[in-house]
């Protein structure tokens, strides 16, 4: 995706570590050295002053307006569905309808509530001009889903936040009963992001001394096992990675205590990946913090403590990354605003909370054990999308808090327009998958596939065995048709069918070829044709007989 001159400002600059060695030091003291050399300043915002507080209880600056989504506890807009309480980490995902992205998108949500029965993921769907469609369940059955992340293959992964916590992996277009992923670590979970270049997932973990982890999945993009690491950084801020030896240890034995050497972090809150980065912030000690996966190197990108008492971000949380490569950072403390960094290293406060209105339990107390949750874009960039998430009474009992999801339109800075496809010819599609998979392999873990698409497109992917030795009937051995729109560096597991699965224990190879089509939201395709040989080749199994 091309990028606009400001965006490469931040992003060369981060990648250049700061620009020197002595830069590259650990400790609270980065973010000073980087003011002293003028990166970064607290400065007005890039969409000016914020306004007075709107009918939703929100400032903004101008040309921006508020529309208020779902309340806890009260019925979504146009809909039947009553909102989940404690609303916390979001998601968008774009629709898909006849085999193309449709201009619609999936918001999904998280339900913070210590009730397996009451809480989960729920999700509310638009339609291209941004009507409410319907609401509905995701998730059910889990508890205390705090924040979690999208993946590149269509999904979202819901994070719970005890010490039993699991990820839960769902699909956001209907209710389902998600799949738990284990081999992802059993802990106090807040949120995770997927680099999708290196095939790694990155979670934190919201405790006083939690850790960062790195799970890398065995068959990328399947999370059903896989290596989980933590991180281990030393004095320069380099960063090496430690086998947690026990996943599943839970409360009986804490992952972040199993590796002696780990870095403890105060309070790891929300992650996001962009460009080669990870972003995420801990609310204890009121840092922003960027790792470099290209180097494995780490550095304070922001620190309040350093900046003294007039520093605008503060409680820092829930973390994205907008298209125009800004950041926006969620406040949990203080005074609940969403704050944003620029690419040019301004931070300054984009929206505020009228602490009246948003008062949140106990009643006349302002902003007791209320925080702004869950900043994410459309997935055109167009509309924020934010809660809070004890604002109000749950039907206007104080004691019960309901969270509100609030949408924000105006004119949001956007990135450079995508090149691929800007002249009217179909979107660019990049394959990568193995050319050979041996037979063990794709029954017990599927066919990965990477993909880079030039724009949000349907994917239909299927791999078909074009017969081989005495059967020359071909038949299709796995499709996968992921029911929302992909973008930029995406991801498929097809897993053999039950039919294709028992033709295939009949053989040792099969040869079949693997096709991709993408198809954009103008009806433009694009199909990228593979071979695939499932089994042994026959040298190898001439070696094998010898």
């Amino acid at each position: 995706m091309a990028h606009t001159s400001f965006q490469l400002d931040r992003r060369q600059f981060i990648k250049a570590g700061f620009g020197t060695a002595a830069a590259l030091a650990f400790g609270p003291g980065l973010l000073a050295r980087a003011l002293a050399a003028g990166k970064t300043t607290i400065g007005t915002s890039p969409y000016g002053p914020l306004g007075e507080f709107d009918s939703n209880g929100i400032a903004l600056p101008a040309g921006f307006s508020s529309r208020e989504i779902a309340r806890g506890g009260s019925v979504v807009p146009g809909t039947l569905y009553p909102w989940h309480q404690a609303t916390d980490g979001q998601a968008t995902f774009a629709t898909v309808s006849g085999g193309a992205p449709d201009g619609g998108w999936i918001l999904v949500a998280n339900s913070e509530v210590p009730l397996p029965l009451l809480g989960g993921v729920s999700a509310v769907e638009f339609g291209p001009g941004g009507a409410i469609e319907r609401a509905y369940r995701v998730l059910a059955g889990t508890s205390v889903n705090c924040a979690g992340g999208p993946t590149p293959w269509g999904t979202w992964l819901s994070c719970e936040e005890h010490a039993g916590g699991r990820v839960h992996e769902c699909d956001p277009t209907k209710l389902n009963l998600g799949v738990a992923r284990p081999a992802l670590g059993v802990f106090q979970h807040e949120a995770v992001c997927v680099d999708p270049i290196g095939g790694r997932l990155y979670l934190t973990e919201d405790q006083g001394d939690g850790c960062l982890y790195r799970f890398t999945p065995d068959s990328y993009p399947s999370l059903s096992s896989g290596l989980l690491e933590v991180a281990v950084v030393g004095g320069g801020g380099g960063v090496s990675w430690a086998a947690v030896p026990d996943p599943l240890g839970g409360a009986a034995n804490p992952t972040r205590h199993q590796v002696a050497a780990a870095t403890h972090f105060d309070g790891g809150e929300g992650t996001w990946y962009d460009d080669g980065v990870v972003y995420f912030t801990t609310k204890g000690d009121e840092r922003v913090w960027a790792y470099h996966v290209a180097d494995s190197t780490l550095e304070v990108l922001y620190d309040a403590p350093a900046l003294g008492p007039e520093a605008p971000l503060s409680g820092v949380d829930n973390i994205t990354v907008a298209p125009s490569g800004d950041i926006f950072v969620c406040e949990d403390g203080r005074d609940h605003d969403i704050c944003m960094i620029t690419p040019g290293f301004e931070v300054s406060r984009f929206l505020k909370l009228d602490p009246v209105k948003h008062a949140g339990p106990p009643a006349g107390t302002p902003f007791e054990d209320n925080e702004t949750v869950g900043v994410v874009f459309s997935p055109d960039g167009s509309r924020m999308y934010f809660g809070a998430q004890r604002s109000f009474g749950l039907l206007g009992v104080p004691a019960l808090p309901a969270g509100v999801v609030y949408e924000i339109t105006g004119p949001f800075r956007q990135a450079a327009p995508a090149v691929h496809g800007s002249d009217g010819g179909p979107p660019t599609l990049r394959v990568q998958a193995p050319r050979r998979r041996s037979r063990k392999r794709m029954l017990a873990a599927g066919l990965p596939v990477k993909l880079e698409l030039g724009q949000p497109s349907a994917v239909v992917a299927t791999l078909r065995a074009r017969g081989a030795d005495s059967d020359r009937v071909g038949f299709e051995i796995a499709r996968a048709e992921p029911p929302v729109a992909l973008a930029g560096d995406a991801a498929l597991l097809l897993r053999p069918s039950r039919r294709a699965r028992r033709r295939l224990r009949r053989r040792r190879r099969v040869p079949a070829v693997l096709e991709v089509t993408a198809t954009d939201a103008r009806g433009r395709r694009a199909s990228v044709r593979r071979k695939v040989l499932v089994g042994e080749s026959r040298a190898k199994r001439r070696s094998i007989a010898r």
